[in-house]
């Protein structure tokens, strides 16, 4: 099955596919004649939404991405609470009664990870990983991608700030393994040692040759920046005193705009709380409403591409 589950997965000319296709949802999106003509191009498929955790960009995006391309919906916003898995049920057994039930894909938002790829192990239908714990975000990673491409008109020989609470936030451990997919790219993990990158990615950067630091060092690494990525702290999964750990760290107010580059863009994956004061929202660099907007074309492209490959 044409499962997405992890960032590895994906090469470079898969995601100049993908972003190709994204072009071409956006350009058919604007007049509703050529909307209405994209809504025929998958009819009488069916797509799940089952979300353990809360989520507003990522399940929007795919059922309405979904919807555009005339592929039916099924959904449930809070199924941790909802669904029998509040009574013990396992994901293996779920997927395996979806499997019965004649539809064709099934997007997974779950706080647990690993959850996709157990999924999949017995799923007869497409897998898309809507993000698993602390684990992989490879939907929203490769938005990011398309988001930097449309933006600085290239993927390779960038400096990419990664800002925030690393060691919780999925969607730097997926953005770091496409990063690694294209040459001369070098990221700065900018944290506290309490919330750095994981092991793993750092090892995976490493095997793929990408350069790397980590530094606590804000204003030095935001003055040599292509892209500023920041994230919010995953007050959801700390315990303790963690709790308070980076609240008062890494905040882009007018003092860190005023060292970025003129030509830098600042991205967030969203939702954000204290980490980027709204008066930041007016800064032509700030283009993390655009960066969501994207997610829309891009999940699009996804879905076009698991159906025509089910055909």
């Amino acid at each position: 099955m044409p499962h997405i589950l992890n960032a590895e997965q994906f090469d470079t000319e898969q995601l100049g596919q993908l972003f190709s296709q994204a072009d071409y949802f956006r350009d058919n999106d604007l007049d509703i004649t050529d909307r209405r003509e994209v809504m025929q191009s998958h009819v009488g498929r069916i797509m799940l939404s089952e979300f353990y955790e809360p989520s507003t960009r990522t399940r929007f995006s795919f059922e309405i991405a979904a919807t555009k391309l005339g592929i039916g919906v099924v959904s449930t916003e809070n199924g941790s609470v909802t669904s029998s898995a509040v009574k013990g049920e396992t994901i293996e057994d779920t997927m395996r009664v979806f499997n019965e039930y004649g539809v064709d894909a099934v997007v997974l938002r779950t706080k647990e990870d690993g959850y996709a790829v157990r999924a999949a192990s017995v799923s007869k239908i497409a897998v898309i990983n809507g993000g698993d714990g602390k684990g992989e975000h490879p939907t929203q990673a490769v938005l990011d991608m398309y988001t930097i491409q449309e933006q600085l008109n290239q993927l390779d020989g960038l400096n990419v700030v990664m800002g925030g609470d690393l060691a919780h936030g999925r969607t730097v451990r997926s953005l770091s393994k496409l990063l690694s997919l294209y040459p001369d790219n070098h990221i700065s993990f900018l944290s506290t040692p309490e919330l750095q990158i994981g092991e793993d990615i750092k090892l995976h950067l490493k095997k793929n040759g990408t350069s790397f630091e980590e530094t606590s060092d804000m204003y030095g690494v935001l003055s040599q920046a292509d892209v500023v990525y920041w994230t919010r702290l995953q007050l959801e999964r700390h315990s303790g005193k963690s709790l308070t750990m980076g609240q008062e760290h890494f905040i882009l107010d007018a003092k860190a705009l005023d060292v970025m580059p003129k030509d830098a863009i600042i991205m967030h994956p969203l939702p954000r709380i204290a980490e980027i004061p709204v008066s930041t929202d007016q800064d032509p660099r700030a283009k993390y409403f655009r960066q969501a907007g994207n997610g829309l074309y891009v999940r699009m492209a996804m879905l076009d591409r698991i159906m025509k490959k089910l055909d």
